[in-house]
This record gives structure tokens, sequence and C-alpha cells, in this order.
């Protein structure tokens, strides 16, 4: 079981993600090609576009509860960012699910930003 990480930026990146974007839109066009390749030996492949997921990147200072909240403004439901034990659970249900493969699955909360 292969389970790749890309981002929503690979679906519809932002002003300035022109590089990013393309290397995680490198990621989700891999995925079909790679479950093809691999299920000759039992392999699946899937890949995950999460959205704003809740990590230290952001930081821990007063500054960055302003920083997500904005980021969070977007966001349709809930309003909130994602939780890392969220993606995991995503994650862990790909692994269970036997007939699950080839799949770009999007994991945003349904955000769909806007351009810059």
């Amino acid at each position: 079981m292969v389970v790749n990480t890309a981002s929503v930026a690979a679906l519809e990146g932002q002003t300035g993600q022109l590089a990013y974007s393309a290397s995680k839109g490198g990621i989700v066009g891999m995925t079909v090609p790679a479950a093809r390749d691999l299920a000759a030996i039992g392999v699946r492949v899937n890949t995950i576009c999460p959205g704003i997921i809740d990590t230290p990147i952001y930081g821990f200072s007063g500054n960055a509860d302003e920083f997500k909240a904005k980021l969070v403004a977007p966001v349709v439901f809930p309003k909130r960012m994602g939780r890392a034990d969220e993606f995991a659970h995503l994650v862990r249900s790909l692994v269970e699910n036997d007939y699950m493969n080839a799949e770009v699955i999007r994991f945003d909360g349904g955000i769909r930003f806007q351009p810059k």
C-alpha cells in the first residue's frame, strides 16, 4: 500500500505557487499509472490532497492564532483547520479498505482558495 501526500494546491494553486503546485500536481498525476504498474504485485496506490492541517509549522506565538484565523476563513465546514489525527484516520481507512485504489482524495473541509 502506497499513500502519497500532495496538496489542494495540486488541484487549484494560488498566485505565486507555480512550482509548488506543479510538484504536487506531479504526485497527483502519478497516482493512476503507479497503481496500474504495481497492481501486478498487489500494491495499491492512493493520494491524499490535504488542505490546511494544524501543525507546528504555523508557530505558537500570539500572531500564530491570528494567522491561522485568516487561513481558516475560506473553510466551508467545519470552520477550523484539519488535525493530524484526522489525516492519520484517513490513511488508516485507505490501508484497511482493499477496494480503494488509484484514487486522489481531497481532504480540506471544502476549502476553495481564491487567487491572491
